[in-house]
């Protein structure tokens, strides 16, 4: 689930805002009479040609000249009397923000700068845009500190300073922010604690400090944000418990990201009851103790599940297979012990295959237009670790790699056809390989190496035809590989590597003498029935000589029988 915030603070999905100027603002100014014949002081005019003469190359503003109307270039919004917004993002604009006069905006709602080349520090005169409510100067080049000024703005409620490289503590001035409900932070050398202060920040509704240098432990008081729905702290190097949660607490979680930091103790109990969440991402952590059963049941929305590279143990919990919108599950790198959960089978929202809905619009993640905290996941795909964000309704997968899971693949799994991706990688699974793989038949990457896996390769793995990545190495596994389709292009000898018993395309062993996988009967595979035939021949072949061998004998012995008789006639 995507969201983003509408200018009176509301979250909305994804294409119903547009943070630089929303439908809201535009349709409150469009009413004011007037507007296009606005007679903005020339102390604006001023100040905003001064500052795009200070830019390196100011072409994308080619409007703005004195011959025509300041309402009428590009960028802006005006009320009766003064501009009310500067939106210029993604226009590759190079240069500094210290050269525009601020105190010449007094009116400015809305400063959005996003996706340029802007660089320096961020003036600390920026608080003198007392109306100011919005504030985007992401994915651009400042450096210095945050202002502590900035926490003059009382208005303001959308911060974001993403993508850029700003550095040292994070002002605790910006506690004063009362209104605020959008903060975003991520994506800076940021350092230091957080202040306890935050916790008064009781309207804010997403806050993204991930991909920072933060330390030190969260306040106690984090759970009292009862209007917190997006919360990304990951990639910091944040220490210590999660604070549990009072009684009254009130969960309004959609997503949360602890992952890449050094959280500890165990699984966090203040996400019991949160029945929103959608997304849960705390892989990479020490957290330990056992999977608690309750989230089968305690967070019913959960769509998206990462509890990888920590040190949980006891038994996967079967409960999990209560949750019905669960499509990724990622428990991998931890210390879980007994078997795969056979109601795993049951997860419903894997179980039928997701395609792109040909009505929807696919917006490129470049695109300025698109929603700005989609959410996401990190996750082993096919051998490389990669960030899934678009399209991730679309993707179903489960990984339990890298535990010591023990006892049979369940045969249930193979009710799962929505799966893309598989990975039961690095346990001690044995028995063999489920004799229907085949029926899933969407799965691009199955990953089934290092365990103790038995029999043959079955031949249903040929009808896998979306299939790309695929493992089972270091195993006990015997026979002919199978040949034909999509597993004929996977030439790699290694995914087959350490089973002695093995043979076929693509190793270099041949399989003269080698009993084969039953009903191996493709088009590409060997005519295995002529072999039983020359068998056969053979047999029939010996059986005809002895039976020959044995008529020649027996009419031999009659005849002398015969002679003997009619010699001992004539003697008499």
């Amino acid at each position: 689930m995507s969201l983003t915030m509408s200018p009176t603070g509301d979250m909305t999905r994804p294409g119903q805002s547009h943070l630089a100027g929303t439908a809201a603002f535009f349709m409150l100014l469009a009413t004011i009479t007037g507007m296009a014949a606005a007679e903005v002081p020339s102390s604006e005019v001023d100040a905003l040609l001064a500052w795009k003469a200070s830019l390196v190359d100011p072409a994308a503003l080619s409007s703005w000249t004195r011959n025509a109307p300041v309402c009428n270039w590009v960028g802006l919004l005006c009320n009766a009397i003064s501009v009310v917004e500067l939106a210029l993002p993604g226009l590759g604009l190079s240069g500094e923000l210290g050269t525009l006069d601020m105190q010449a905006l007094p009116a400015l709602w809305v400063l959005d700068l996003n996706g340029n080349n802007l660089g320096g520090d961020i003036s600390a005169s920026i608080s003198r845009l007392h109306s100011l409510q919005v504030l985007d100067l992401s994915n651009n080049k400042f450096s210095g500190s945050i202002p502590p000024e900035l926490g003059d703005l009382s208005r303001l409620f959308h911060v974001r300073l993403s993508h850029n490289n700003l550095a040292g503590d994070i002002p605790h001035q910006l506690c004063r922010l009362l209104s605020i409900k959008v903060l975003d932070l991520s994506n800076n050398r940021l350092s230091g604690e957080l202040p306890g202060c935050w916790c008064s920040l009781q309207a804010l509704r997403l806050i993204d400090l991930s991909q920072n240098q933060l330390t030190g432990k969260l306040p106690d008081c984090w759970w009292n944000l009862q209007s917190l729905q997006f919360m990304d702290l990951s990639n910091n190097s944040f220490s210590g418990e999660i604070p549990a949660a009072n009684t009254s607490h009130s969960c309004s979680l959609s997503s949360l990201y602890l992952a890449q930091n050094s959280f500890t103790g165990a699984f966090p109990t203040a996400l019991r009851g949160c029945n929103t969440l959608a997304t849960l991402d705390i892989g990479n952590n020490r957290f330990f103790g056992d999977i608690p059963t309750w989230i089968g049941s305690q967070v019913p929305s959960l769509t998206i599940l990462s509890l990888r590279s920590n040190n949980f143990t006891g038994a996967v919990p079967p409960e999990l297979s209560f949750l019905p919108k669960l499509q990724l599950l990622d428990v991998s790198n931890n210390i879980l012990t007994g078997s795969i959960p056979v109601a795993f089978g049951s997860l419903s929202s894997m179980r039928n295959p997701k395609f792109p809905n040909s009505i929807s619009v696919w917006i490129p993640e470049e695109s300025p237009q698109r929603s700005k905290y989609p959410d996401r996941i990190d996750i082993i795909w096919k051998g490389r670790d990669i960030v899934f964000q678009r399209g991730l309704h679309l993707l179903a997968g489960i990984d339990l790699s890298g535990n010591l899971l023990s006892q049979c693949i369940p045969k249930e799994l193979l009710n799962l056809r929505g799966l893309r991706f598989l990975n039961l990688s690095r346990n001690h699974l044995s028995c063999s390989i489920p004799e229907d793989i085949g029926r899933l038949s969407f799965i691009e990457a199955l990953d089934l190496s290092s365990n103790e896996l038995s029999g043959y390769i079955p031949p249903s793995i040929s009808s896998l035809s979306w299939l790309s990545i695929f493992n089972v190495s270091n195993n006990h596994l015997s026979g002919k590989i199978p040949a034909g389709r999509q597993i004929q292009t996977l030439t790699d000898p290694s995914i087959y590597a350490n089973n002695s018993g093995l043979c076929g395309f693509p190793l270099d062993i041949p399989c003269a003498n080698t009993w084969l996988a039953p009903d191996e009967r493709n088009g590409e595979a060997e005519d295995h029935w002529i072999y039983y035939c020359v068998v056969a021949g053979i047999v029939f072949g010996f059986w005809l000589w002895f039976g020959l061998l044995f008529t020649f004998k027996t009419w031999r012995y009659a005849f002398l029988f015969i002679v003997d008789g009619i010699q001992f006639k004539i003697m008499k």
